[in-house]
């Protein structure tokens, strides 16, 4: 059984689809909303309301846990701002892991404030944990359309590190390309949720 099966055949997946539905989904009429890639789209997703509900929290620790287990990233994180509260609910879970908590967090700005790195060494726009030591990462992420903006968090990380990126992990894909763009740039893609999964 493969990572994916796992998460979907957990006791909780059907619970975390359930309330994707009642506190981070909204359908509307065709091309009614635009999103953030630019793109219109009768599915609307905000997950902060998800990610700030304690159970709907503690469902995505519980479900990406199981992922993080299989890859054992020493680091999670990816670009602000859905990925910062995300990141925070995935190492909160870790400190619960069979396997031993280790997992510690880092955010990448979308613009370099130039002083993230005072005491971490980390270079500019790369804040939280240091990862100038090197180390693997797990970049997460809310909701995938395109892919660019967790791409653009890799090539950061790439750029700027001696790290190595083990995978992107999403909350929901909304299946308009972005997993397609991961397989394109050579990064593997997983998402706890599919569009389908929800307005299926």
């Amino acid at each position: 059984m493969n990572v994916n099966q796992k998460i979907r055949n957990h006791k909780s997946w059907p619970k975390l689809v359930e309330m994707v539905k009642k506190l981070s989904y909204l359908k509307g009429k065709d091309g009614e909303f635009t999103l953030a890639s630019g793109r219109k789209s009768s599915h609307f997703f905000d997950m902060k309301p998800l990610m700030m509900d304690p159970n709907g929290s503690m469902l995505l620790a519980e479900l990406i846990e199981i992922y993080l287990d299989e890859l054992e990233p020493d680091f999670v994180g990816g670009l602000e701002l859905g990925a910062v509260p995300l990141t925070a609910i995935v190492i909160t879970g870790n400190a619960n892991s069979k396997k031993g908590s280790k997992r510690k967090g880092f955010m990448v700005r979308k613009e370099p404030k130039g002083r993230g790195g005072r005491k971490t060494s980390n270079p500019p726009g790369i804040e939280g944990s240091s990862l100038a030591g090197g180390g693997k990462i797990v970049v997460l992420e809310d909701v995938t359309t395109t892919g660019g903006s967790a791409i653009n968090a890799v090539n950061m990380i790439k750029l700027n590190t001696n790290c190595e990126i083990l995978g992107v992990l999403a909350i929901l894909d909304r299946e308009e390309g972005g997993e397609q763009a991961f397989n394109n740039a050579g990064i593997p893609f997983e998402s706890l949720l599919k569009l389908s999964d929800i307005a299926g």
